[in-house]
């Protein structure tokens, strides 16, 4: 993005010198003669870094950095200072100044500090972008997707949520068929009620009959007391059975029952009890293939099959990766009291290119993982496991000798929106660029009508 850069300074060749030096380099730039003239820019927004001496008539450059940092503390400012006033300017560092030069200046090495506070200040805009469509589609507890396929399961979660019905959802381990679950009953009139969670294939044949069912007193070696079971508990509410296909065929008996006429009897008692409870099942097994291998009863498969929401894997939903990673982000980074602001593009582009067998698990694994390995303030490639960051290797853009930087970045461009079959959402993310730079500079390089672009997915 082309980023715009204040400078205030109450010498007027320096003001017009560096400005005539940054619009070289492909900045906007606004000059301001003193402080007032500097804070009245900055008010109107689209100031994206500050250059500010330290020292000037009427509002100085500390009072330009106190405002700066308490009331748009993202803008970097860069603090300029004669000979005398070192010290002032390590109180300035202090006082949140992003880096400080003593004059006469040395371009090369303010321009190489301008670069690097930009690169941060354009990974800090992206990620605020990400939050806030983050915040936009958080609807449904910790569900988060903007892709068409997740829309599709939120749509169905909406319908079924309100009905007594039944629901099966299947997909693969790691895909979150657990918090579709949540949404379920969340969004249900049983919301106020019991939600009772069990993970089926946790628990031995014998100890998932009495866990779900409950036992009476002396019913087997080690029951001292009468225990109510999960069906029992979850009276009025919503019981979840994860990973149903691990259960055998007499507790699949007694489900059915509990399906048919809301009854069952403890482990070792006789007495009937009544349940209301709304059953959600899931599963990474396919119980068609199950029931025809006779280890799953069809009856049963019929009964909990009366919603079916599949989940899609992470590799058919990458549009929702961004959302994803942000979320994931910002909680590693608060619990491990980190100043990361961002992931840098490269090591972006080989989150995108993974195909995640461990679904959001593994991805969230991944990101945990980066956040205590990284020592910066973005995640690199390095900080990723090696499963993930080896997958990126072998891909180059080649860039012929001889041409210019507008032609070089046009063929970077063109290169990776091929590579993401013409997906512009996700060719800005891995550019680190935001969406309305790269349809201006699709537009300015005559690509934005090409056969190959694709505004369909979301992303």
């Amino acid at each position: 993005m082309k980023f715009t850069i204040l400078i205030i300074d109450d010498e007027k060749n320096i003001r017009e010198g560096l400005a005539a030096s940054f619009e070289m380099d492909g900045y906007n730039v606004k000059l301001a003669a003193d402080g007032q003239q500097g804070l009245d820019y900055i008010s109107k927004g689209d100031i994206d870094l500050v250059i500010t001496d330290l020292k000037m008539p009427g509002i100085s450059g500390e009072k330009v950095l106190s405002k700066v940092t308490a009331e748009t503390p993202g803008i970097p400012v860069i603090v300029l200072t004669g000979h005398g006033s070192i010290d002032a300017a390590v109180d300035a560092m202090r006082n949140g100044a992003y880096d400080f030069l003593t004059k006469p200046l040395n371009l090369d090495q303010l321009s190489l500090i301008v670069k690097r506070a930009l690169k941060g200040r354009e990974l800090s805009l992206q990620h605020k972008q990400l939050q806030e469509e983050l915040e936009g589609v958080h609807s449904f507890d910790k569900m988060i997707g903007k892709s068409a396929e997740m829309q599709k399961v939120f749509a169905m979660v909406k319908k079924v949520a309100g009905s007594k019905a039944s629901v099966l959802i299947t997909g693969e381990s790691g895909v979150g068929k657990e918090l579709v679950a949540d949404a379920i009953h969340n969004l249900s009139p049983r919301k106020d009620n019991s939600f009772v969670k069990v993970h089926c294939a946790a628990l031995s044949e014998t100890l998932l009959e009495s866990e779900l069912f409950g036992h009476e007193k002396g019913a087997f070696t080690g029951a001292d007391s009468l225990v109510k079971g999960r069906f029992e508990l979850a009276h009025g509410g919503t019981i979840f059975l994860d990973e149903i296909g691990e259960i055998n065929q007499s507790v699949q008996i007694k489900i059915l029952r509990v399906l048919q006429e809301k009854k069952f009897e403890r482990v070792g008692g006789e007495q009937t009890i009544e349940v209301d409870v709304r059953i959600v099942a899931a599963t990474n097994r396919n119980l068609e293939e199950e029931v025809k291998a006779g280890r799953f009863r069809e009856d049963l498969y019929y009964r909990l099959n009366v919603i079916h929401i599949q989940v899609p894997p992470l590799r058919e939903r990458k549009d929702d990766i961004p959302l994803l990673l942000t979320s994931f982000l910002d909680e590693f980074v608060q619990e491990n009291n980190k100043k990361i602001t961002g992931i840098e593009p490269r090591a972006r582009a080989a989150l995108y290119k993974y195909d995640w067998p461990g679904n959001i698990r593994q991805l969230r694994n991944c990101m945990e993982s980066a956040v205590v390995m990284c020592s910066g303030s973005e995640i690199t490639l390095d900080d990723l496991p090696p499963t993930i960051s080896q997958s990126s290797a072998g891909e180059s853009i080649t860039v012929p000798v001889g041409i210019s930087l507008d032609e070089a970045e046009k063929v970077i461009i063109q290169q990776n929106l091929a590579a993401n079959r013409g997906n512009k959402s996700k060719t800005a993310d891995i550019l680190g660029i935001g969406r309305k730079t790269l349809h201006r500079k699709l537009q300015e390089y005559g690509l934005e009508d090409k056969p190959a672009e694709n505004n369909s997915t979301a992303g």
